[in-house]
C-alpha cells in the first residue's frame, strides 16, 4: 500500500441500504516503514499476526454481502491492527492502554514489548487513525442522509482460548459473542442477531468482549445510529491460531446475511 492509498476500502451496497458491515481487524498488511518500528523479528511478527488478526472476517462479510437480499455497505480496514487499531479510543478513555494496546499497540498479545519504550504514537494516529475515523464518520452521515438510519454490524473473530492481553477473558467464550452498547444496541437488533446465529452452538452477550463501534461524532448522541458487534469464535471456521478458512466460514456468511436482511 502506498502513502496515497486510503487505509480502508469502502464497498458500496444497495443505494437505500442502512446496513454497514465494519471489518476492522481482518488484514495482516503492515507498511514497510511501520514494520521498521516493531521490535519483533519476522517469525515473532508472523505469530503475533496469527493471534491478533481476525482472519477471514473480510471474506465472511463478503459472503454475507453476496447472499443478502439487500446488499449492505462494507467498510474494511486495509491494514493490520498492529499499525493502528481504529476501534480504540485515541486517548486516556481507552482501558486497553493498561496493557499497552490503545489505538497504537506497544505490547503484544502476550504482553511482551512490541515497540520501543517511549514510542510516540502521534504520527501513526495522524497518518492512519484520523483519516479512517473521518471516513467512517462520513459514510455514516451519508447513509443517514439517504436511508434515515444506520445499522453498523461490527464483524470480528476471537480465539477459543484466552490470550494474556484480555482484560475480561475469564467469562464464557460462546461460539458467537454479541457485543452491545446501552445506547446504540436496541433490543430488536440484538434479537435479530440471536436468531441469525442461533444454529452455531450458542450465542452469548458481552463476554469475553463487550461494546461495539460507533463513530465518536455519533456515539451516545444519535439514536438513528444503531450498532452491534459480532465476535465469532475462530474454531467455528478455521484452524487456530492462523490457519485457513474451513466450511464453517460459508455458513457464517449466510448467518450474517440473515442478520443483514432482518434489519435492512
Amino acid at each position: 500500500m502506498t502513502d496515497t492509498t486510503p487505509p480502508f476500502r469502502l464497498l458500496p451496497g444497495a443505494p437505500d441500504s442502512p446496513v454497514l458491515l465494519h471489518v476492522p481487524h481482518s488484514s495482516r498488511e503492515i507498511p514497510r516503514d511501520v514494520r521498521e518500528g516493531i521490535l519483533l523479528d519476522d517469525g515473532e511478527l508472523a505469530r503475533e499476526l496469527d493471534h491478533l488478526t481476525d482472519a477471514h472476517t473480510a471474506e465472511i462479510a463478503a459472503a454475507a454481502s453476496a447472499a443478502a437480499g439487500s446488499t449492505p455497505w462494507r467498510f474494511v480496514n486495509r491494514l493490520s491492527r498492529l499499525v493502528v487499531d481504529p476501534e480504540r479510543f485515541p486517548d486516556e478513555r481507552e482501558e486497553m492502554l493498561s496493557v499497552g494496546m490503545g489505538a497504537v499497540y506497544t505490547r503484544t498479545a502476550h504482553r511482551a514489548p512490541l515497540r520501543p519504550e517511549g514510542f510516540d504514537p502521534g504520527p501513526l494516529l495522524d497518518r492512519y487513525f484520523t483519516p479512517y475515523a473521518r471516513a467512517m464518520t462520513d459514510v455514516v452521515a451519508e447513509r443517514l442522509a439517504v436511508a434515515g438510519r444506520v445499522v453498523i454490524v461490527d464483524v470480528h473473530s476471537y480465539p477459543s482460548g484466552r490470550l494474556p492481553y484480555e482484560l475480561h477473558g475469564d467469562g464464557p467464550r460462546p461460539p458467537v459473542c454479541l457485543g452491545t452498547d446501552p445506547f446504540h444496541t436496541p433490543p430488536a437488533l440484538l434479537d435479530a442477531a440471536r436468531r441469525a446465529f442461533g444454529g452455531f452452538g450458542g450465542v452469548g452477550t458481552d463476554s469475553p468482549f463487550a461494546g461495539t463501534y460507533v463513530p465518536l461524532e455519533h456515539y451516545g448522541r444519535d439514536p438513528r445510529v444503531s450498532a452491534l458487534m459480532v465476535e465469532i469464535r475462530r474454531d467455528l471456521y478455521m484452524g487456530e491460531p492462523g490457519g485457513p478458512a474451513g466450511p464453517g466460514a460459508e455458513a457464517l456468511g449466510l448467518g450474517l446475511a440473515a442478520l443483514v436482511d432482518a434489519v435492512a
